[in-house]
């Protein structure tokens, strides 16, 4: 009789129509598939009634969650082979950006069977393999560490606060632990090959300020403030008054003890408080850093006219937000149903022409956008590299399957950005009064 692992091997080819592109380990400590690179170990056969209940990114997410799936070798090429880019290494990139952070749209047995042109008679003989290799096909529940329940109306100011408890209210010596001394979770820019973490995230927050042409005297808002990063760091470097609000409060609780040890506490004032409910106007420069991802559709536009209505003539806004690729006839807006479950519920990507549409429906006048896709990538490793280096005190500082999710999402995003699957932008945008007279310099020098 074969071994499991010959008999999943067989299953994924009849599935696939193809063999499978990475070596897989069984429960019982069988082997098969290619013998070099990465292997997809299956510890259970609870690991295949995930699979067989939530197929695509789902469940492989549960399964990874749980540790009911793991990798032994590079994840990096792991999800690569995983996701469909690497089934055949002749063959180039299929056309048009697929859907998920792992390379390829939520698709189970019965689609890749579709596909493939088979009928349903064709699915029954890996259906009878998958039956005989689960045991009972009751579906398992789901791990701990997924949102299921959620209360109120999409992006309502009380499903947006659950929603970023769920993300942010986790454990600010995690996020330290990740993020490192920064305590920046948004893209770098890496200005110099010899840069560090540390490097690229001041060069970042820089980058911004000059961005804005912030100077003493003047008033900032950082809409989505995260620890007082960039509130930080303009407050001294470039001597403004900053509020920064958020609706974290753990966020807010590191925000404020970093103000008060920095002694800025009379020109910093951080503050929970949602972007919706703010009307301290006006600012003469609106910065916002990884925020604008979880706004959402139904609420985009009103968000847009909020920050119009915040500047006053003359005023300029940073929005840095992630891309997504557009795909004809398709929403603007997409939702990623793994990040959707475990790590950024509700969050919502567009295109960057439809923010820019927006933001200009709004009455901003969008003056520069600024690519940094390749840089996200670079930072997404950094911040795996920290978390790889501390498995341990990660899980004891949240759990097990926290952490597990956290080296899945940013590994697997790192590629979606270096595939050019999503992109992160940095558009800069000006409240030009009737005159005309923008205030922005005739020549682009940044």
């Amino acid at each position: 009789m074969p071994h499991t692992a010959d008999r999943l091997a067989a299953l994924a080819r009849q599935v696939l129509g193809r063999p499978s592109p990475i070596r897989i380990r069984a429960w019982d400590g069988s082997e098969a598939g290619p013998p070099d690179g990465p292997a997809l170990v299956v510890r259970n056969r609870r690991a295949l009634r995930r699979l067989m209940w939530s197929s695509g990114e789902l469940g492989f997410a549960r399964g990874w969650v749980s540790g009911d799936l793991d990798v032994d070798g590079d994840l990096y090429d792991a999800l690569t082979r995983l996701s469909g880019l690497a089934l055949n290494r002749d063959e180039p990139v299929p056309a048009g950006p697929p859907a998920g952070v792992f390379g390829a749209a939520p698709r189970g047995p019965a689609a890749r069977l579709r596909e493939a042109g088979r009928t349903a008679r064709d699915a029954a003989r890996p259906l009878g393999t998958m039956l005989s290799l689960t045991g009972l096909p009751v579906p398992p529940p789901a791990p701990a560490e997924e949102i299921r329940r959620r209360r109120g109306v999409l992006h309502s100011v009380r499903r947006d606060q659950e929603a970023i408890r769920h993300h942010y209210d986790v454990g600010n010596d995690f996020y330290a632990l990740v993020l490192g001394p920064s305590m920046v979770y948004s893209c770098a820019y890496w200005d110099r090959p010899d840069a560090t973490l540390e490097d690229a995230q001041r060069a970042k927050l820089d980058l911004i300020c000059r961005k804005l042409a912030l100077g003493p005297g003047m008033r900032l808002l950082d809409v989505g403030c995260g620890w007082g990063s960039m509130a930080l760091h303009a407050a001294e470097h470039y001597g403004v008054q900053v509020v920064g609000i958020t609706i974290s409060h753990e966020q807010a609780d590191l925000a404020r003890k970093r103000v008060s040890e920095a002694g800025l506490t009379g020109r910093v004032e951080i503050r929970i408080q949602d972007y919706r409910e703010h009307a301290d106007g006006p600012y003469d420069a609106i910065s916002s850093i990884g925020m604008a991802e979880h706004v959402g559709r139904v609420q985009f536009r009103a968000y847009a006219d909020t920050l119009y209505e915040l500047l006053r003539p003359g005023g300029r806004l940073l929005n840095h937000q992630i891309s997504r690729r557009p795909v004809p006839n398709e929403e603007a807006y997409q939702v990623d149903e793994f990040i959707d479950r475990y790590v950024f519920p509700d969050g919502e990507l567009a295109p960057i022409g439809t923010t820019v549409s927006v933001l200009e429906e709004a009455g901003l006048e969008v003056r520069d956008v600024h690519a940094l896709r390749e840089h996200y990538a670079t930072t997404l490793r950094a911040w795996v590299a920290n978390l790889e280096s501390n498995q341990e005190q990660a899980a004891r500082l949240t759990t097990q399957g926290r952490a597990r999710v956290w080296r899945l999402y940013m590994a697997a995003s790192a590629l979606a950005f270096e595939q050019n699957r999503i992109g992160v932008n940095q558009i800069l945008a000006v409240k030009t009064p009737p005159t005309g007279r923008s205030g922005m310099p005739p020549t682009r020098t940044l």
